[in-house]
């Protein structure tokens, strides 16, 4: 059943969400859905939910059909495996305005349940100063989308367009089909400001969403800071590191949260920030062939991005895995993983 003719998504809660990868094979680059779905279910077995085509997914390097075969694929791999609750986020970020609204029809249709949306970068110029033409992009993408919709902030992947907090406060209050914010510009200050709007109890009654199971929800878009985005009432993460650790990343928002209410918890969840920040930096300057090549060591899947993005050389794949950073994340995956 498509999402058009669903008219209530499945929940979204706070916790720790992967912009799942896109996996090619190896000679023909076309995508590899055998090991895209196992790794749905790897990551959606411990407790993390689903982005798919988003930057880690090389969205930019996908055909409009290929979007819709993965949301296809993940939607079949979760059903299969009894996991019919879990809902799955959709990249929709494209060019146009236009094109955007096209992406998020098509992600309905194929089985998503949320669209999450970067403004292109290619004119930044011209719209990176423009309050009103960046408030336009979401609230129109949002009104004509049939499904909840993500403000995604990403100065990198977007020409440098980093969104401040009164923007996307002012989007969260004027556009009910807005369902959250994932922050990649890693700023805590800002997540801090929307996350005190976004959570004060009279923000529901005031701004009611479209959806009542679609929450206006502030992530983070990196590990590192899991603890202080509890800490200010943020609701998780939507981070790549997902991909490598699931059972540790989930962990270390679980404990966060009840450390809250239980502050003996607080050191060890200190501890845990502690490993997964510095694995975090580490890996993320490999960037995405260095997450595939860990995938790959680690599951036995990975292999390379789409081409123009290069393969990671050998020897700095070895000296990322032998890294103190990422063998202590490593063990703490493992044991966490001997538990279950």
């Amino acid at each position: 059943m498509s999402n058009d003719q669903r008219t209530i998504p499945r929940p979204l809660r706070p916790g720790i969400y992967a912009p799942i990868p896109s996996f090619f094979l190896e000679q023909s680059e076309e995508l590899d859905l055998q090991a895209f779905e196992k790794h749905v279910i790897l990551t959606a077995t411990a407790g993390v939910g689903q982005v798919v085509a988003g930057s880690m997914g090389e969205a930019i390097h996908l055909a409009r059909s290929e979007r819709i075969a993965l949301i296809k694929a993940a939607r079949r791999a979760l059903d299969a495996a009894g996991l019919t609750d879990r809902p799955i986020i959709a990249g929709i970020g494209a060019g146009s305005t236009r094109e955007t609204i096209e992406l998020a029809h098509d992600a309905a249709e194929a089985g998503a349940d949320y669209g999450i949306a970067i403004i292109s970068g290619y004119f930044a110029g011209a719209i990176a100063g423009n309050k009103k033409a960046l408030k336009a992009y979401w609230k129109e993408v949002s009104e004509k989308s049939a499904i909840p919709v993500l403000v995604y902030n990403y100065p990198g992947a977007s020409g440098g367009i980093n969104l401040d907090s009164d923007i996307i406060t002012e989007l969260a209050k004027e556009c009910p089909n807005l369902a959250g914010v994932k922050l990649t510009c890693g700023d805590v200050g800002k997540l801090t400001r929307i996350a005190t709007v976004v959570s004060d109890p009279s923000f529901t009654s005031l701004y009611p969403r479209k959806h009542a199971n679609a929450p206006f929800l502030v992530f983070g878009g990196y590990t590192d800071f899991i603890l202080p985005t509890a800490m200010v009432n943020g609701h998780g993460a939507i981070t790549g590191l997902a991909n490598v650790a699931p059972n540790a990343v989930v962990k270390l928002f679980k404990l966060c949260e009840e450390s809250r209410a239980d502050p003996s918890l607080l050191q060890e969840a200190q501890r845990l920030q502690g490993v997964v920040a510095q694995a975090d930096a580490t890996i993320a300057k490999a960037s995405i062939a260095g997450t595939k090549a860990l995938l790959e060591r680690l599951y036995g899947y990975g292999g390379n991005p789409r081409r123009p993005l290069p393969p990671i050389e050998t020897s700095t794949a070895q000296a990322l895995w032998d890294h103190p950073h990422t063998q202590g994340l490593v063990r703490l995956e493992q044991e966490l993983s001997k538990r279950q």
